[in-house]
């Protein structure tokens, strides 16, 4: 089984990725399950077959210990570490190919608490990997790209995994994706970008921030795609291939 855990930025469209992915992967004859591990989402864009919300409720969670909705999720997120057993059994009895996690929509829930970092260890999967979400409308400014790099890396580091990531989106910015793939691919272009939307001291402290995360090697290079129309899935399967199966494209 290979693990795929996907993150991103609120609206990036992980909900959205994690069904088109299931179904390209089903259509390329692999064995793929999706599985919700949002304990506090309404409305799905796909059906999970593993999903958390049968086992905690965050509307029981507030009423419960009279929480608000954003401490009921903080909750509920660490109570799924210590029933993931039986998600774990939920998710062996359908002995897939692939699991695809959508995580929570509130990033920092997974990636921040200690509850996150234990599920990925201890999530079932002889190899796993992150898939980095960044949301093409909010990276199309230089400032925000900068910034949501910087979130990227802040997770690379946390998880330890093999890490792809994308450009979501491709579709809806097609006038920006040549840009986007410019600045984290020439860093020429990226500072002088910087210089049309800063000044002075800001200026200073972003260019310092971007040329220490060029020296560390720590700017992203995303792969353009779109969950919805699913351009790019091509490439997208190319690089989990080789970080999860050593290159085999299909199952034997």
């Amino acid at each position: 089984m290979n693990a795929v855990f996907i993150l991103g930025t609120a609206g990036s469209g992980k909900s959205l990725l994690t069904g088109a992915l299931k179904e390209w992967l089903l259509g390329n004859g692999w064995n793929a399950i999706a599985v919700n591990m949002d304990p506090g989402v309404g409305d799905l864009p796909y059906d999970p077959d593993v999903d958390v919300r049968t086992v905690i409720n965050v509307y029981d969670l507030m009423e419960r210990y009279q929480l608000g909705p954003n401490g009921a999720l903080v909750l509920a997120v660490d109570l799924l570490a210590t029933r993931l057993a039986s998600i774990v059994k939920e998710i062996e009895e359908y002995s897939p190919d692939y699991i695809i996690i959508d995580t929570p929509g509130q990033m920092e829930l997974f990636v921040y608490r200690p509850s996150g970092a234990y599920i990925a260890d201890h999530f079932p999967g002889t190899e796993k990997a992150i898939l980095f979400i960044f949301d093409g409308w909010l990276v199309s400014d230089p400032i925000n790209f900068l910034s949501v790099s910087l979130l990227a890396s802040s997770v690379r580091l946390k998880f330890r995994l093999p890490f792809i990531p994308l450009l979501n989106k491709s579709d809806l910015i097609e006038s920006d994706v040549q840009k986007i793939l410019g600045w984290s691919s020439k860093p020429s272009l990226l500072e002088k970008t910087l210089t049309k939307f800063l000044d002075g001291e800001n200026y200073l402290m972003y260019s310092g921030l971007f040329r220490f995360m060029r020296s560390r090697k720590l700017l992203e290079h995303p792969i353009p795609i779109s969950a919805k129309t699913r351009a790019g899935f091509v490439t997208l399967s190319s690089a989990m291939s080789n970080v999860l199966t050593g290159g085999e494209e299909k199952p034997v």
